[in-house]
């Protein structure tokens, strides 16, 4: 059975993503850290030790075939997937093995920018738009992983 495990923190659409989910009877596992603790209705949480990338390792570990994670993390959607896992983004972007090393490559190439002293511009503040787009794509990811 199909499970979702959202790396939930920071993550703007926990709410959407149990609302969706449960309406295809899927599983939802929050993970966060004991410095964004969370419950919600719909779903289990599981609370990590703070530390630097503590979620993530345990979110992969977790992850099996099939399932679906909600995450902003590149290095995090990398792993889900040489797992055979489905990861999106909070705006609806599936990462797939078309566009992970792309990705990756960026955040490499803004991190050498910030390390040498640089600036990036931030990401716009987050609209209802966003959620919608969210929802539609998380629904048709939520229906191809659960007829593959």
């Amino acid at each position: 059975m199909v499970s979702v495990l959202v790396d939930a923190d920071g993550c703007p659409v926990v709410d959407l993503t149990i609302t969706v989910a449960k309406s295809y009877n899927l599983k939802v596992t929050l993970l966060c850290d004991t410095a964004h603790y969370m419950q919600r209705d719909g779903a289990d949480t599981i609370m990590v030790s703070q530390g630097a990338d503590a979620v993530d390792f345990v979110l992969v570990n977790r992850v099996q075939k099939g399932d679906i994670v909600v995450t902003q993390d590149y290095g995090l959607a990398a792993m889900v997937l040489a797992k055979r896992g489905y990861a999106i983004d909070q705006n609806g972007r599936w990462y797939t093995s078309e566009n992970i090393d792309q990705l990756l490559d960026s955040r490499h190439m803004s991190k050498k920018i910030r390390q040498a002293g640089g600036r990036l511009k931030g990401p716009k503040k987050r609209q209802k738009e966003d959620d919608e787009k969210f929802e539609k794509s998380f629904n048709k990811l939520c229906e191809f992983a659960t007829n593959n």
